[in-house]
Parts: structure tokens; sequence; C-alpha cells
């Protein structure tokens, strides 16, 4: 068995930070002393090490838990859920890493490229073969033509800031097939409108909350809600860089915050944003 000490020794992990995992039931202790010290052993070391694989992706202490505590999955289905993800990270770094190389040689400029031109063509296709058809009638008549549309998207997503957001999410995914898999196989409409339904209702559990303190259980209730949702309609492995890029664009995105604000009264986006902030960040 080992002490708190021994533990945070050999992990580097602080025993502050092990008391606070103890006390949100995050990492208990195997057992305690008689004068109740806490007391870990091998299996307890081995969940201290997944609990830091996942913290590795700035994945919040609840959600962990909840991972972590859920009977559908077993170690070996956590341990593989950890491997997807740390592996996207790394092919991510290994080419950062490689321009770098290349740019030291004098030989190339830093490349942030995650999909090619071939793979993003693909992309324009799934994404314009599942659009609504007044939703496609409307993008074709401002860009002149499908084609002018197919240039104006391939351009957009090949840019270093795109390319730059896509690795992330690829990353969240736990890999660029996983990513590529959830594009080209969307949701149906069906199944896009039932999840918009349900969206739209837990906005307005929110807005009738506008007067709690958005870290109040309440408020953190109704964003898990809301976070669970956009899990299951993005399909991605973890939510949270999904929701905080909602919470970007309820504040930024004028379009989108008038008429958020216009449906459920002004400040509404705001408020929106800093609810999803306070629960994630």
């Amino acid at each position: 068995m080992m002490t708190v000490k021994e533990l945070s020794k050999r992990t580097g992990i602080s025993a502050r930070t092990l008391h606070y995992y103890d006390e949100i039931g995050l990492f208990v202790p195997t057992e305690k002393s008689e004068a109740g010290y806490r007391l870990y052993d091998e299996q307890a070391l081995e969940r201290l090490q997944q609990i830091l694989f996942f913290r590795e992706f700035d994945i919040p202490l609840k959600k962990i838990k909840a991972v972590m505590d859920n009977p559908a999955l077993d170690r070996n289905a956590i341990l593989q859920m950890q491997k997807d993800m740390l592996t996207a990270k790394k092919e991510r770094l290994e080419r950062l890493i490689a321009s770098i190389d290349d740019i030291l040689k004098g030989e190339n400029q830093m490349d942030f490229t995650v999909f090619n031109e071939a793979e993003i063509a693909e992309m324009f296709q799934v994404m314009f073969g599942h659009m609504p058809a007044e939703m496609r009638d409307a993008a074709i008549s401002e860009f002149g033509s499908e084609e002018q549309w197919k240039k104006h998207y391939m351009e957009v997503v090949s840019s270093e800031k795109m390319q730059k957001q896509y690795a992330k999410m690829v990353e969240w995914y736990g890999g660029k097939d996983a990513f590529l898999d959830v594009v080209n196989h969307p949701l149906s409409q069906e199944v896009a409108e039932s999840y918009a339904r349900r969206e739209q209702d837990i906005r307005r559990k929110l807005i009738a909350r506008r007067g709690c303190d958005i870290r109040s259980m309440e408020i953190r209730e109704i964003i898990g809600e809301y976070g669970f949702v956009m899990k299951q309609l993005t399909q991605m492995k973890e939510e949270k860089i999904c929701m905080l890029q909602l919470a970007r664009t309820y504040r930024s995105e004028q379009q989108i915050r008038s008429a958020v604000d216009k449906e459920y009264g002004e400040g509404a986006s705001e408020f929106f944003a800093q609810a999803i902030e306070a629960f994630y960040m």
C-alpha cells in the first residue's frame, strides 16, 4: 500500500490534488489506516493513470468521473478510448514537428494541413447531398452557381485557420478516420430536426432561470443536458470543444446573436454563452 506522500512522489501529482480527487469521488483511497491516513494499492494507481490520460485533453473532472464510473465501459474500453485520442494528438504533433524540421532545413513553410483537396471536395459533396433543397437553392443563388459555391467552400476549409480548427476536432473525435466517418454519414433530416427541437426546449428552460447564478446547480444541470444533446448531434466522444465553440458563436456571430436575442429576450445570447463557459471552463 502507498500513502498519499508516496503516491504523490511516484506520480508527480500533489497531495492537495489527490485529496481533492477523493473529496469529489473521482479517486478514492483503497482503504484508510487506523489513524485515518489514505492508502492506495496498484489498482488505484492504474485508475489514477487513466484520470491523468483524460486530463491531457482538458476534460472536466466531472466528465472524467462519469466516463470511468459508466458500467457499460470496462477497463479495456476506456483504455482504447484514451489510446485513440492520444494517437490523434500524436499524429497532429508529429505533423507539426515535421513541418518545423523542414523550416529549419529551409525546405518548407509550416504546414497545418489536416484534409487534402480530395477530402475537402468529398466533404462538400456530402454536405451538398444532405442539405435541404431550399438551403441549397439559397446558397447557389448567393454564389451564382454550384461550382462557385464549391470553390468558395474549398478555399475557406483549406485556409490555415480552418485547418487548425479541424486539427483540434480530429483530436477530439479520436482520429481523422473517425471524424470523416461522421462527416460522411450525417444524421437523417428527421433525427436532426428532433435534436433541433430538443435544443430549443433546453434554451427555453435555460432562459426561464436567467435570474439564477450561472454556476448554480439548476443552470449546470441544464447545460449538462445541452452538452449531452450536442454530443449526440455531433457524434463526438467529448462535447467540450463543441460547446465552447457554441458559446463563441452565441457571442460573436451577429446574425445568430440577433436571432437568439429576438426570440428569448435582449441579452439571452450572452447569457447562454456565459452559462456554457461557466460549466466547461
